[in-house]
């Protein structure tokens, strides 16, 4: 198994949950989280001032999924939250040992 985490925007959420919906993904954490990468923020005016916004706010996704529907869920994010502007985010994959589903015991691909 796979964990699959996604950062994007937080005005691309939806379309990446539909994108995830149309693959019959069931399973989805999301989490609101702030942060910066290349972008290192932004600038912003208040008042005649100027104040840099170092940490942006992001959303970050959590799927885990069957090794072999890795590269889909990869494909439906990176698709669905692209905007081709700095800032669109990253995904990471990492391996799952072990799942197991705390109402029925199920453990392995079948917790999830």
């Amino acid at each position: 198994m796979k964990m699959v985490i996604g950062i994007i925007r937080p005005h691309k959420l939806q379309e990446v949950k539909d994108a995830l919906e149309e693959l019959g993904l069931t399973g989805l954490t999301v989490t609101e989280v702030r942060g910066h990468g290349r972008q290192m923020g932004q600038v912003e005016k208040y008042r005649g001032l100027e104040y840099t916004i170092d940490l942006l706010p992001k959303i970050k996704l959590e799927i885990v999924c069957e090794d072999e529907r890795k590269e889909d869920v990869i494909n439906a994010i990176v698709r669905a939250a692209r905007t081709g502007e700095i800032g669109d985010g990253k995904v990471f994959v990492l391996p799952v040992e072990e799942s197991v589903r705390v109402r029925t015991g199920d453990r392995g691909e079948d917790s999830i």
